[in-house]
């Protein structure tokens, strides 16, 4: 009697330890294979999680999308790898029959797939529209909009849309909007511009912290080589000091717009616009790019410098000269310098 109550109770207590172990090998043993006909059993396939959702309306989701048609077992799964509260939103790669634990676990952790798109310093606002208006992640609300459409829709009070988004790297979900990233990045050139105008020099004649992004704009423009950025920067607070025209050329090509083809004529720099700092003394009404934060720093803290004219070397670095004679001298050896490069060079 005593012997055969014994071998029920080790019968019901392997049974208490296997059924654990029996489900977790299932949960993660037993490979996964999409239900849906558009998915390739032997690749990766993609599935979309959305923001506030329960474990019974995620287990759904999954299921509609194939990864698990038995939504009961799936919750199960879930609740025993105590991760049902844990499921986090968002698009989810998942490896070729990978088990439930696996694709359960990798959700929790939140490893899904994420976008990017990068703002590259001296990027103008027509280059940076046109790129966010062709990433094929992005949900694109501000496509066809005009200037100041998108300067009402972030709630920006600005001349114009040029210069207000911060060159950087910005991750986010697929199907994120576009004007989420527009506003990161104008919020993220506001704290820049913001924490840049409170360490300005005193002595500097800029006005307000737009003429500041103006001129930073300028400099990220003319700047070849970093180590000349802040010298670069000296020229230009000096010429303002001076009441002496920037004579910048960047401003003149911005001014034509999309359509330049390249090449700066003569002709340009007689034509009377707000950009041509060549007719015009002082800043252009708008930034003319999107400034790094190095060329933030390097206008509100330039080089102790008298010069007032530089012209390119041809190496990327720029040759600086405190008087018209001097840079005229600069001017003609460089130029004689790129013309003999150029005639050297097998037609």
């Amino acid at each position: 009697m005593n012997s055969s109550k014994g071998g029920v109770w080790k019968f019901c207590t392997l049974i208490f330890i296997s059924l654990p172990l029996i489900l977790y090998g299932a949960i993660f043993l037993w490979p996964v294979v999409p239900a849906t006909s558009n998915v390739d059993k032997g690749s990766a396939y993609k599935v979309k999680i959305t923001p506030q959702s329960g474990l019974s309306a995620i287990a759904g989701q999954l299921s509609e999308q194939g990864v698990f048609t038995n939504v009961f077992t799936l919750q199960v799964a879930a609740r025993a790898l105590l991760v049902g509260s844990k499921l986090k939103p968002g698009t989810y790669l998942l490896a070729p029959r990978a088990s439930l634990g696996n694709i359960l676990l990798q959700i929790a952790r939140g490893d899904r797939v994420r976008e990017s798109v990068a703002i590259i310093p001296g990027m103008t606002i027509w280059q940076l529209r046109n790129l966010i208006d062709q990433h094929p992640a992005l949900i694109h609300q501000t496509k066809g909009m005009s200037s100041k459409e998108l300067l009402m829709t972030l709630g920006l009070n600005y001349p114009g849309d040029e210069g207000l988004f911060y060159p950087d790297t910005y991750i986010f979900d697929p199907d994120d909007s576009d004007t989420s990233i527009y506003r990161r990045a104008s919020k993220a050139m506001q704290k820049q511009l913001n924490t840049a105008w409170e360490q300005r020099d005193p002595a500097t004649p800029l006005k307000t912290p737009y003429e500041l992004l103006i001129l930073a704009s300028i400099v990220e423009k003319e700047t070849g080589r970093s180590s000349d950025r802040s010298l670069v920067s000296a020229v230009f607070v000096n010429r303002l000091n001076l009441k002496m025209p920037l004579q910048t050329d960047p401003t003149v090509i911005y001014g034509i717009g999309p359509k330049f083809d390249g090449n700066l004529r003569k002709a340009d720099l007689r034509k009377d616009s707000p950009y041509n700092t060549y007719m015009n003394k002082g800043l252009p009404p708008t930034p003319i790019a999107m400034p790094s934060k190095e060329s933030l720093l390097a206008v509100i803290h330039p080089a102790k410098s008298d010069a007032v004219y530089f012209v390119a070397r041809g190496d990327g670095t720029s040759h600086f000269s405190k008087t018209y004679k001097e840079h005229e001298s600069a001017v003609d050896q460089f130029q004689r310098k790129r013309n003999s490069s150029t005639q050297a060079k097998p037609q």
